[in-house]
């Protein structure tokens, strides 16, 4: 560091060798301009040669002068000159949040939009720049094309100041019509194609997946397995062809046993695109045929007796009919809520995974000596359960419950209810145990207990053995 550069107190420094230099090298100047002058001006032309000499110094600073001011600090080729103040001049870096109104980073909300646009170029690019204005982002798009425009779908992170008619009436005004929105959640950012893969997966694995697969594939709807024909006749929903038909809001395909599947949406069409993975997911179903899954776990009742719990289907048929035979009638009325001789007729529905979920509970030599069943009934689900009287009051009943209850939560439904009478003791204390807040209702004569699900379940050891079983929030299952 030079000694005029260093600083104290603000003020540079000057060290007093520099001014000693700077003196000895005025005195010699000095010196040899006057030898020079004496030596030229004593000569026959010295006074013309000192007065060349002079002009000719004068013509060098003034040309000095003039270039460095022209070109001594002219900027670059293709830079403008322009720069920003020093206070504004900072590092490059992510940009720095919005502030919220009181402190801290702006909260923030996710969306799920559909529009209809025009199908020609730029009306994406229109909308786009109308949301960007408000400060939402797109977090990704689907496009399902149509006859006449394109249906949009977004998803939106969008500042929580900003309301869902501000962003419609933002859609509205570059140009989207038929516009819908709703909340999203966490979920929601797994990209289209591996939620697609991912419900393939389960309804593969597993065929009571598929009306849960479909309603997560085409958001909020109700979706009901019809048979062809009704049972001893009538007029029922009639053939459906191979291709399945699409009528604006409702969706019907060929069911794999015969039946049809009719799925509705009572606000939003469906678009080709939906019913053509809708049609697939179906058609998966259908080349894989009837199957569950092979899991079973064994557990030791209080009096020592070993039962083994385990998914059930249709090929169960014949020792669901016997353990019938076995129950006494006041039994199966609890169950039932009708005649007693009609209640074999409902277990070809009850044991079909196409309709929900069936647990079976059977002793050491195969016997089954309860069933708990977890049907889909259109946007909503129901618990019932069955006991032979000889295994009644062993914590049976309250095992395949808490059973049926985890799966619930797992399919993310929101409440399950179980249909009964207020002498059925046995089951509304089930339900109890559940330890979740639950609602009472008489419906013509029956009593509804209903409860709300927590999203996630918490296992619990029941007391009476090893087993697991669930313990949530509330029984009523819907979407």
């Amino acid at each position: 560091m030079s000694d005029v550069t260093r600083a104290r107190h603000g003020r540079p420094v000057h060290h007093w060798r520099r001014d000693v230099v700077e003196l000895a090298a005025l005195f010699t100047a000095v010196a040899v301009a006057d030898g020079v002058a004496n030596l030229i001006g004593h000569g026959p032309d010295g006074p013309a040669l000192l007065l060349i000499s002079a002009l000719a110094l004068i013509a060098t600073a003034a040309f000095h002068t003039w270039w460095a001011r022209h070109h001594g600090h002219a900027p670059p080729v293709g830079d403008t000159g322009a720069r920003p103040p020093a206070g504004e001049r900072r590092q490059a870096g992510p940009s720095a949040p919005v502030p919220a109104a009181h402190g801290g980073t702006a909260p923030s909300a996710l969306w799920r939009l559909r529009t209809t646009v025009r199908d020609e170029p730029g009306s994406l690019a229109t909308l786009c720049a109308a949301l960007a204005t408000r400060h939402v982002d797109i977090l990704s798009l689907q496009t399902h094309p149509l006859a006449e425009g394109t249906v949009d779908e977004f998803l939106l992170r969008a500042p929580g100041r900003v309301e869902a008619s501000e962003v419609v009436r933002v859609v509205a005004s570059a140009g989207g019509a038929d516009t819908w929105i709703e909340r999203a959640d966490a979920h929601d950012l797994v990209d289209a194609p591996t939620r697609v893969l991912g419900l393939a997966t389960r309804t593969a694995l597993d065929a009571s997946e598929l009306p849960l697969a479909l309603r997560q594939l085409l958001g909020r709807c109700t979706i009901r397995s019809l048979p062809g024909r009704p049972v001893g006749g009538g007029h029922g929903p009639g053939e459906v062809p191979a291709e399945g038909v699409l009528e604006d809001t409702v969706l019907r395909l060929r069911a794999p046993e015969g039946g049809v599947i009719t799925v509705e949406r009572a606000y939003l069409p469906f678009t080709p695109t939906e019913f053509a993975r809708a049609r697939a997911l179906v058609e998966l179903d259908a080349r894989l045929g009837p199957r569950v899954p092979s899991g079973q776990d064994v557990l030791t009742l209080p009096e020592g007796d070993a039962i083994t719990v385990r998914r059930a289907d249709t090929s169960d048929l014949p020792e669901a009919v016997r353990m019938h035979e076995r129950c006494s009638s006041r039994t199966l009325g609890l169950r039932y809520h009708g005649p007693v001789g009609d209640a074999d007729r409902y277990l070809n529905h009850l044991l079909s995974p196409r309709f929900g979920r069936t647990l079976a509970a059977q002793t050491a030599s195969g016997r089954i000596v309860g069933l708990g069943h977890l049907l889909w009934d259109g946007d909503e689900t129901e618990v019932a359960l069955l006991v032979e009287d000889e295994w009644q009051r062993r914590g049976i009943g309250a095992e395949l419950l808490g059973r049926l209850v985890a799966m619930a939560v797992e399919a993310g439904c929101a409440s399950v209810y179980a249909v009964t009478q207020a002498s059925n003791t046995g089951m509304v204390a089930a339900m109890r145990a559940l330890g979740l807040p639950l609602d009472y209702q008489i419906e013509e004569g029956t009593l509804v207990i209903t409860a709300r699900l927590a999203k996630r379940p918490v296992l619990a050891r029941l007391p009476h053995d090893g087993g697991l079983r669930g313990e949530f929030g509330d029984a009523r299952l819907s979407d």
